[in-house]
């Protein structure tokens, strides 16, 4: 499978938002269609910190990432912080996670960004054997107060 990573497109709308169901469906939440509508606003918006990259291959969106530049308090790089990486269920295990990855590690040496980091599940094993290719567990803990 050839895997080709670029920016989103307009046109990836419908086919994101079915793969953004089935992200929504593997972490068992339910976001309201007001939030995922300004989401996929967001990442079209110049003025905001959002960008999506996709993953294509045999003509389709396989997989996505959605990530957030900011600043920090612990470095004078901005961070990119990797919130959202899917793979639809048909292309897994063919390397399009991996290539999502490998992307954000070229964008972030390209943009000067001095981090990458993300979460997942403690229980997500098939994400965490791709992930610890990467880099070691830092040993925190993420505590998080929905308001």
């Amino acid at each position: 499978m050839t895997v080709t990573i670029r920016d989103a497109r307009p046109e990836d709308e419908v086919r994101w938002r079915t793969l953004w169901e089935g992200y929504l469906a593997f972490y068992r939440v339910t976001i309201a269609p007001e939030i995922t509508d300004a989401t996929w606003r967001r990442v079209f918006d110049p003025a905001s910190a959002i960008f999506m990259r996709v993953a294509e291959a045999d003509g389709e969106v396989k997989g996505f990432t959605l990530c957030i530049t900011h600043e920090g308090t612990w470095t004078l790089a901005p961070d990119c912080y990797l919130e959202d990486l899917f793979v639809d269920e048909s292309a897994r295990g063919h390397g399009v996670g991996r290539a999502l990855l490998d992307d954000l590690v070229t964008l972030c040496k390209k943009n000067g960004w001095g981090r990458l980091y993300w979460h997942t599940e403690e229980t997500n094993a098939t994400a965490r054997e791709l992930y610890d290719t990467y880099v070691e567990s830092d040993g925190h803990i993420r505590y998080r107060i929905n308001f």
